[in-house]
């Protein structure tokens, strides 16, 4: 037998948790247990993506309920073995039914509490429109530490050349470009470095350095110009996903607010 279809049957994603209904059909029987339609089916999909049906050929018809058979033989024989009992196995199984009730549980809820027009229309405001009406041109010398970032600004207040300084001094990958950063949103860079550039007029640098989790930055501003956001019909998904994240961290909040939690 191909090494492929056993692989295929001892890896591919597990049924754990699925209920099945019981007047589905009956399609093979290994050793008294049964193998449905809707077993196949499942797995079907899991193995090759699509739900199985009429158009798949035969042939890999056959071979998705040979790989169930494999599997079936051999999960009989792991338990007539014993290792349902091993520690290590019974961990990894409580591990997938709590990653199974985990995502269950979070579709239940974004079905049952799906985003409202409002709630995505918000979205696309505050968090694409808004950051991206401005674009910037800026340039950063990143240090290490703050007292490094006070004398390259002592340096620039004397006259000094900020491209050089950046060439010579940041320890950033734009170091190389005289710190150039090309062209950005605001929403490209993190919350500190962003409230700073958007501060200043073109041709200003920061006369105190702003920190993030990067190091110490001192960042002068190049140009600004405006922008058209884009569609929303081209940013919806990425909408969707933002809105669906709010929702479950806010009924994730609600557990914790309702739970006792000790941290050892």
């Amino acid at each position: 037998m191909k090494k492929s279809l056993i692989a295929a049957a001892i890896f591919a994603g597990s049924l754990t948790g699925i209920s099945y209904a019981e007047d589905t059909a009956i399609i093979a029987t290994v050793n008294g247990v049964n193998i449905t339609q809707e077993m196949y089916e499942l797995y079907g999909h899991k193995r090759i993506g699509v739900k199985p049906d009429a158009n798949l050929p035969e042939s890999k018809r056959q071979e998705l309920l040979l790989e169930l058979i494999n599997r079936e033989l051999i999960y009989q024989n792991a338990v007539k073995s014993g290792l349902d009992k091993n520690e290590f196995v019974v961990m990894k199984i409580q591990e997938q039914a709590h990653n199974i009730l985990t995502r269950f549980q979070i579709d239940q809820l974004l079905e049952k509490n799906p985003p409202s027009t409002d709630m995505l229309k918000e979205i696309y405001q505050t968090q694409i429109v808004d950051p991206a009406s401005r674009e910037y041109s800026a340039r950063h010398v990143l240090l290490r530490d703050q007292d490094a970032a006070n004398a390259v600004i002592l340096e620039l207040n004397n006259g000094a050349n900020f491209e050089k300084l950046a060439k010579e001094k940041s320890i950033g990958p734009s170091a190389p470009q005289g710190g150039d950063l090309g062209w950005f949103s605001p929403n490209q860079m993190v919350g500190p470095f962003s409230a700073a550039v958007e501060k200043l007029k073109p041709g200003e640098y920061t006369k105190r350095a702003v920190q993030t989790r990067f190091g110490w930055h001192v960042i002068k501003l190049d140009d600004a110009r405006d922008v058209e956001p884009p569609p929303y019909s081209s940013v919806e998904a990425q909408v969707m996903e933002v809105a669906q994240n709010k929702i479950i961290n806010d009924f994730i909040q609600q557990l914790k607010e309702k739970a006792v939690i000790s941290i050892k």
